[in-house]
């Protein structure tokens, strides 16, 4: 559309021309500039000499390489949107995108590792951390400390407010007493953010958030669950007995724990409103997660199609086959293009609820639906371990399920749908 500028009246323009028109030049999703180049080959580099070596052996052994986290560190992958005068690269959220959607390519689950740092753990810090907690926790997360996020309980998963872990006010500390189920990053975390009710009698207005270090009396880290996929990503229960802290460990305000579940789950308000914030923009990053992922397993299935040959012909020129090729290509290109499109929206200070759970709810069906298809098509030997199809499988499942399951998106988008046309009958 061509706008005329202020103040020049329509009757007096008698030729259009676009031609002197200066615009800014606008790109597709998928445009990367120069930095974004640089550090995709980055990350290529690293997961392709440093993560691939060590896949199956993650995998098998449900445990992460210490030698490769510490490379993670060295090579700045752990503080990519951290301010730099803490150590961090001051990188956009795009950037860190990228960097996972990469590494899922190759191994999604010690992505998910580097994707919890970058996405829960640093902002949560950035966010609502005091200076003396930026000073101290947030060069420990860009140089040598895991953080893990302590929320869900066998009693509270999608209904986070459910939580029954505790905070009983003794003086100026607090005893922190409770379960957490399912932490991601707990077997091998130096400390966490626990979510915890100060005043249960107040419902959800008395959660509250904490820091606490792995080695402060009472902590107790569970045994490692044995899962089905992302075993590299690993994840505990946690305990936490009589641990006292100060009152200097909460974590933005007192009380306002809740305020941090309404953004994470995205708690609807009066004529829905919508917050917008930390697991938000985490969940684009599980879409990034899913479509390396997928990515990944195409990439390794296709060049077998192409060199496999059955009466004759490669497998690859069978029509039939072509069609479902195609199809899953498409859908990966599809998910892709949604999950740059909400982290740009991000990056942009646009709102990004509902794209983000669209890329969330989306991503995750295309790579299960990807790494299935991938198996059936490798035929024997995509049920073997010779190929990485079958973890790849294992490692989508949980796509569904963690950060806001695939129903709870579905609500998100459906509410905003909802609100979106209320104003419209």
């Amino acid at each position: 559309m061509l706008k005329l500028s202020r103040g020049v009246p329509l009757a007096s323009v008698t030729k259009f021309s676009t031609k002197s028109i200066k615009c800014r030049p606008v790109y597709p999703l998928q445009h990367l500039s120069e930095n974004e180049m640089k550090l995709v080959e980055k990350v290529k580099e690293f997961a392709t000499s440093r993560v691939k070596p060590l896949v199956k052996e993650m995998d098998r052994n449900a445990k992460l390489d210490k030698n490769l986290l510490k490379a993670a560190f060295d090579s700045k992958l752990m503080g990519l949107e951290i301010d730099e005068k803490y150590g961090g690269s001051g990188s956009s959220f795009f950037e860190t995108i990228l960097t996972v959607e990469e590494l899922s390519k190759i191994d999604p689950a010690f992505a998910l590792t580097i994707h919890l740092q970058n996405a829960l753990i640093a902002p949560m810090l950035s966010e609502y951390g005091n200076e003396e907690q930026k000073e101290k926790y947030l060069k420990k997360v860009c140089t040598n400390s895991i953080g893990s996020f302590a929320l869900s309980e066998t009693v509270s998963g999608s209904d986070a407010f459910a939580m029954k872990t505790t905070a009983t006010k003794d003086n100026n500390d607090f005893l922190i007493n409770g379960s957490k189920w399912g932490i991601s990053n707990a077997p091998i975390a130096d400390f966490f953010l626990v979510l915890a009710n100060a005043e249960p009698e107040k419902g959800y207005r008395g959660i509250t958030c904490f820091l606490i270090d792995r080695d402060q009396e009472g902590v107790v880290v569970g045994e490692q669950d044995d899962n089905l996929g992302m075993r590299a990503g690993t994840t505990a229960q946690v305990h936490f007995n009589n641990v006292r802290v100060p009152k200097s460990s909460i974590v933005g305000e007192y009380g306002k724990g809740c305020l941090y579940l309404r953004i994470i789950l995205i708690f609807v308000f009066i004529g829905y409103k919508y917050a917008i914030d930390i697991l938000n923009a985490s969940r684009i990053l599980i879409g990034a997660q899913m479509v390396g992922l997928a990515q990944g397993c195409f990439d390794q299935t296709i060049p077998y199609l192409r060199e496999r040959k059955q009466f004759g012909s490669r497998l690859i020129d069978f029509q039939g086959l072509q069609h479902q090729i195609a199809k899953v290509g498409t859908e990966i290109e599809a998910a892709r293009l949604m999950v740059y499109n909400s982290a740009r929206m991000k990056d942009c200070g646009f709102p990004f609820v509902k794209a983000a759970s669209m890329a969330k709810y989306y991503a995750p069906e295309v790579a299960c639906k990807t790494t299935k298809m991938c198996i059936e098509w490798l035929g024997g030997r995509g049920f073997t371990k010779e190929f990485s199809a079958e973890k790849f499988y294992r490692d989508a499942v949980v796509g569904g399920i963690y950060e806001g399951t695939s129903n709870i998106q579905l609500n998100t988008i459906a509410k905003f749908i909802d609100n979106e046309y209320k104003n419209k009958l």
